[in-house]
């Protein structure tokens, strides 16, 4: 399966990108023939990061939800603070690891990260995320490429199209 959708990236790369000048569609029948190929391959790959996130998640007996926009999550322990919303500075301990354990970052080295909710910055899953937070809050957060460094990685510790893991604390909302 793997396999295919390589071919599959691989064909829409050179369709996509022969030549050094690309022609301008014709038609919007012209724009619909990239886009309907590259919506599959997408799709193809959201459902196999799903598949990687359930087979994880079996393996290590966690029962997580997942949001409306597929970030998959578990709130371990709940607080009696402010709520997180848009507008305010959220301020959190926390620790990044791939699905096979591999450690990336953490708070322990990195100090607290500290941002502004709702101005970007961080990645979207951990933004979906700490929205669903209160102060003193512990969850567990499993971003999907789309929701994390998407088809890049981080180019330090993050490869491409990598499945994240932050364990999260939401230590204290402040104003702005």
């Amino acid at each position: 399966m793997t396999y295919r959708i390589t071919i599959l990236l691989l064909a829409a790369t050179i369709v996509l990108g022969c030549g050094h000048e690309r022609p301008k569609p014709k038609s919007d029948e012209e724009v619909l023939s990239y886009k309907e190929p590259l919506v599959k391959v997408n799709k193809i790959l959201v459902d196999q990061d799903s598949i990687r996130i359930v087979s994880f998640c079996n393996r290590h007996q966690m029962h997580l939800s997942v949001s409306p926009a597929g970030l998959w999550y578990l709130i371990k322990h709940t607080g009696k603070g402010d709520s997180a919303h848009t507008g305010k500075i959220a301020n959190i301990k926390y620790s990044v690891s791939l699905l096979d354990g591999k450690f990336c970052y953490s708070s322990d080295s990195s100090g607290i990260k500290s941002f502004k909710i709702g101005e970007g910055g961080v990645e979207t899953g951990l933004e979906i995320g700490i929205r669903m937070l209160r102060e003193g809050d512990k969850a567990i957060f499993i971003l999907p490429p789309n929701l994390a460094y998407g088809l890049l990685g981080d180019e330090k510790c993050i490869p491409p199209r990598s499945i994240i893991m932050y364990q999260v604390e939401l230590v204290k909302i402040t104003d702005f």
